[in-house]
C-alpha cells in the first residue's frame, strides 16, 4: 500500500498537475492550521481571513489560487476549524514547518499503531501478541492511514484521542475520558455524534458517571474561553467559514448521497441516525467495562463514518473498532446460512480489495513502464465508498445476533 500510494498514485498526481499546470506546495493538511495558530498566537491575525488564506495557499500550493485559472483546485484550503485548535498546536509555532512536517508525520504513525492496542483494550478483546502485531501492520498499512499520515490530516490525532477516551473509559477513567473526548472535538463533524452518546449515557446514571460530563464540560469551557480570549467573536467566523468550505468542496455529500442519490441518501441517513437513537436510548444504562457497552460505541462510530456529510478514506480509520469486533466474532457470523456467509464474502473482498490491488500493481511495476501502472491509480478505489456501509451493516447484524443469539 505505502508503494501505491508514493510510486503510483502520487507519482500520477505528480504527472497530472504538470500536465495541467496545477500547483503543488506542501500539500499538507497541517499546514493552514500550523500557519493559522502561528498568525493568531505570535501576530494576532484572524487566520479566518482572506488575507491569510491566500498566504496558507501559497504554503500549500506554492502559489495563491487564480479564480480565472480552469486547472487550479477548488479547494481554497480555509482555516475551517474550531479556534481551539490552535491550542493543540501552539507547542509548534515558533519551530520551522519543515521540522514541524517531520515530527508530525512520526507522531502520526505512532498514534496509529497505538490506537490497535487501546481500542482493543477498550473493546475488552485481549489477542495474542502475533495477532496484534498482525492488526497494527494492517491498520498502517491500510489507504485510509496511509492517506491520513501522507497529508498529514488531524483525522488521525482525533482517532487517537477517541481511543485513548474509550480505554480511559474501560479503565474507569471517566474524568480523563471526559477530557480526551472534548479535545477529539477539534473535528466536530467526527467527535460529536459519540459525544452525544456518552454524554446521555453520563446523563442516565449521574452519581456514578458525572465525572465523563465534568471533565469534558470543563475542558470544553476552558477551550471556548481561550478561543474566546485570542479572537473575539471567532464563532460566527467558523460558521462562516465552514460554509464556505461546503461551497468550494464536495462536502456536503455522504456515502450514502454517492452511492445513491441526494434524495435516497437523505431518506437513508435518516433511518441510520433513528435506529442509532433507539438503541442508544435503550443501552444508556449498560456499564462501561460490558461487551455491550463496548458494541454500541463502535456502532455510533461507523454509523458517524456513513451519514456524515463527507467521504475522504482517512475518516475511515473510527470504522477501526467496528472491524476489530467483527473479526473478533467471525465465528458467529460465518454460519450455516449460505446468504449470511455470501454477505461476509463480499464485504471482506471490500476491505481487502484495496491492498490486492496494491499488491498486483507492485508485482506489474517490474516489468511495465511506470507510466502504464500509474494508468491504474484509481482501481484501488473501487470499494472505497461502499466499505463503511459493508461494514455498518454486518456490525448491525453482529449486535443483534450477540443480544439475541437464538
Amino acid at each position: 500500500m505505502w508503494f501505491y500510494v508514493q510510486h503510483v498514485l502520487i507519482a500520477y498526481q505528480r504527472a497530472d498537475a504538470a500536465a495541467h499546470d496545477r500547483p503543488r506546495g506542501n500539500l499538507s493538511d497541517l499546514y493552514p492550521r500550523w500557519l493559522g495558530a502561528r498568525e493568531l498566537l505570535l501576530h494576532h491575525r484572524d487566520p479566518y481571513s482572506a488575507e491569510l488564506t491566500r498566504e496558507i495557499q501559497t504554503g500549500y500550493y506554492g502559489r495563491p489560487l487564480d479564480p480565472r485559472r480552469a486547472s487550479d483546485p477548488k479547494d481554497q484550503q480555509g482555516f475551517a476549524y474550531p479556534l481551539y485548535v490552535v491550542f493543540l498546536l501552539a507547542p509548534t509555532i515558533t519551530l520551522p514547518f519543515s521540522a514541524v512536517q517531520i515530527g508530525f508525520r512520526w507522531f502520526l504513525i505512532a498514534l496509529t499503531a497505538a490506537t490497535v492496542p487501546l481500542w482493543l483494550r477498550a473493546l475488552g478483546w485481549r489477542p495474542s501478541k502475533i495477532t496484534l502485531a498482525i492488526l497494527t501492520i494492517l491498520t498502517l498499512g491500510s489507504f485510509p492511514a496511509v492517506q491520513g499520515i501522507k497529508l498529514q490530516q488531524l483525522t488521525l490525532l482525533v482517532s487517537g484521542l477517541l481511543a485513548g477516551c474509550a480505554a480511559l473509559l474501560a479503565a474507569g477513567h471517566l474524568l480523563l475520558a471526559g477530557v480526551l473526548l472534548a479535545l477529539a472535538t477539534i473535528k466536530p463533524q467526527l467527535a460529536l455524534p459519540l459525544a452525544a452518546w456518552l454524554l446521555q449515557w453520563s446523563l442516565s446514571d449521574w452519581r456514578n458517571r458525572q465525572r465523563l460530563f465534568w471533565g469534558f464540560a470543563a475542558t470544553m469551557a476552558a477551550l471556548l474561553a481561550g478561543a474566546q480570549y485570542v479572537l473575539p467573536g471567532w464563532i460566527p467566523r467558523f460558521l462562516d467559514a465552514l460554509a464556505a468550505y461546503r461551497d468550494y468542496t464536495q462536502g456536503a455529500l455522504s456515502v450514502l448521497d454517492l452511492l445513491t442519490n441526494a434524495i435516497l441518501g437523505r431518506i437513508l441517513t435518516a433511518l441510520v441516525l433513528l435506529g442509532l437513537v433507539a438503541v442508544c436510548w435503550r443501552m444508556r444504562r449498560t456499564p462501561a467495562d460490558s461487551d455491550r457497552f463496548a458494541l454500541v460505541g463502535a456502532l455510533v462510530l461507523a454509523a458517524t463514518i456513513v451519514v456524515i456529510p463527507m467521504f475522504a478514506p482517512y475518516n475511515q480509520l473510527l470504522l477501526l473498532p467496528a472491524i476489530f469486533l467483527l473479526v473478533q466474532h467471525r465465528s458467529i457470523l460465518w454460519g450455516k446460512s449460505v446468504p449470511l456467509r455470501l454477505a461476509v464474502s463480499v464485504a471482506a473482498l471490500m476491505v481487502f480489495w484495496p491492498w490486492l490491488v496494491a499488491l498486483a500493481l507492485a508485482a506489474v511495476s517490474l516489468v511495465l513502464p511506470p507510466e502504464s501502472v500509474q494508468r491504474a491509480w484509481f482501481v484501488p478505489f473501487y470499494t472505497s465508498n461502499a466499505i463503511p456501509v459493508a461494514v455498518l451493516a454486518l456490525f448491525a447484524f453482529l449486535m443483534r445476533r450477540l443480544q439475541h443469539p437464538t
